[in-house]
């Protein structure tokens, strides 16, 4: 089914282009269907009286589980196939998402939401998206990679207000049945139009001259992953990449990600306007990744990292500070929302640079790794501080000045190697 697709694609667009659409609709949505729980924090705080430090520990699960099964899953991706593990994780979150619908005890929660869920959600994670952007594209692979990334924060633009206007109006449940929905939509989605790789359609990775080689390889998909790491860990080059990337999750979908909504509602908004609020940064990123992507293939990644971090570090240290209007919160959205996720594709670029196209997938969900363990210590941290002090103040200001030593850090990587070097 996926080689007709293709041959009818064939001399009308490359079909790169339309596994790079599929890859980004998987991303939005297994990302989207993951950062659900962020509009139910008060929903089901209300209805079972669980405290915001409960719900935000089942949540850190759901994020670290997505980062640390990511390079097992990245290295499922070369013996069993990138297709056929994309299907399994789904087939993982419908049954998280699923049966979530009918708990009523924190265990259940965490079971849910935490455990299948975080699995699951690696059907969109970074591994696949590294893995998608390096067999399909000689040229443009950064831009591959900005727009891939990008679909985090499509997934937030699409999913949050709708998810926020359900469990207002319909309560909790209904926020599980929807994202039900959408995982059983992507399924076949993924069955039909996504091949393993070029070579299974008969082509070539668009830029590319030479023949496509088949990405998987026999092996222990365990093995593969411990020895990235192994690999990994030897290079000062991986240690501040990780240390970076980990303050990346911190900053964003640890603290914002998880605890934005819970902290306009704070300030009197409504579950559907802190959503909303939450989206227009997802549209912002959508652009900023993009953009990123685009000048990755032409710049300096270190210096762009450098910005990017600085920026987001004051925006997070000025926010508390403001009248927390819809003029503040609008500057905000802006100025936090291009800069959210524009770090992946400068990070893409160097792995490949580091470590060459080969080992990147796996090298790359190691680090993704340390990303969710940031955001993982920020999600239930967050919630032990507005627990304890009423205020997310602590939270934003420890956050922002992580961001600032991450600029620094970042202008140390690989400094040895001060151009890339060619795929």
């Amino acid at each position: 089914m996926t080689a007709a697709v293709a041959r009818l694609c064939s001399g009308r667009i490359h079909y790169a282009w339309v596994a790079l659409f599929v890859a980004f609709t998987l991303t939005l949505g297994a990302i989207g269907v993951r950062s659900g729980p962020s509009v139910m924090i008060v929903p089901l705080e209300r209805a079972f009286g669980w405290s915001a430090e409960t719900i935000s520990a089942a949540i850190s699960i759901n994020i670290l589980l997505l980062g640390l099964t990511g390079p097992f899953i990245t290295g499922l991706m070369e013996t069993l196939g990138l297709k056929r593990t994309i299907m399994l994780c789904l087939v993982v979150l419908l049954v998280g998402t699923g049966f979530s619908t009918f708990m009523s005890r924190p265990w259940e929660l965490f079971a849910t939401w935490g455990f299948l869920v975080g699995i699951g959600a690696s059907a969109g994670a970074v591994g696949m998206s590294a893995a998608v952007a390096n067999r399909w594209f000689v040229t443009h692979r950064g831009l591959a990679m900005g727009l891939l990334t990008s679909a985090n924060a499509a997934g937030q633009l699409i999913f949050l207000p709708f998810l926020g206007r359900l469990s207002e109006e319909y309560g909790w449940q209904s926020v599980s049945i929807a994202v039900t929905l959408t995982v059983a939509v992507l399924i076949p989605m993924a069955a039909i139009l996504l091949p393993e790789s070029p070579e299974a359609v008969g082509l070539k990775p668009f830029g590319g001259s030479g023949e496509a080689v088949a990405p998987t390889s026999s092996g222990n998909p365990f093995a593969l992953a411990i020895d990235g790491l192994i690999s990994g860990v030897r290079s000062i080059d991986f240690w501040l990449l990780a240390i970076s990337y980990a303050i990346c999750g911190f900053s964003t979908n640890g603290l914002i990600g998880t605890h934005l909504i819970a902290f306009c509602v704070d300030h009197g908004y409504t579950q559907f306007a802190g959503a909303g609020i939450l989206a227009s940064l997802g549209v912002f990123s959508l652009i900023g990744a993009t953009i990123s992507g685009w000048l990755t293939d032409r710049f300096n990644p270190r210096i762009m990292l450098f910005w990017i971090f600085s920026l987001r570090g004051l925006s997070l240290m000025v926010l508390p500070y403001t009248n927390f209007d819809a003029v503040s919160l609008s500057v905000f959205a802006v100025f936090y929302g291009l800069d959210w996720i524009a770090v992946m594709p400068p990070i893409f670029a160097l792995v490949n640079e580091v470590f060459g196209q080969k080992s990147t997938p796996v090298i790359m969900s190691w680090i993704f790794a340390t990303h969710q363990i940031g955001g993982a210590l920020a999600a239930v941290g967050a919630g032990v501080v507005r627990t304890y002090t009423g205020s997310y103040m602590v939270a934003f200001m420890a956050s922002g000045v992580a961001c600032l030593a991450a600029s620094m850090l970042v202008l140390r990587i690989a400094r040895s190697r001060p151009t890339m070097v060619a795929a």
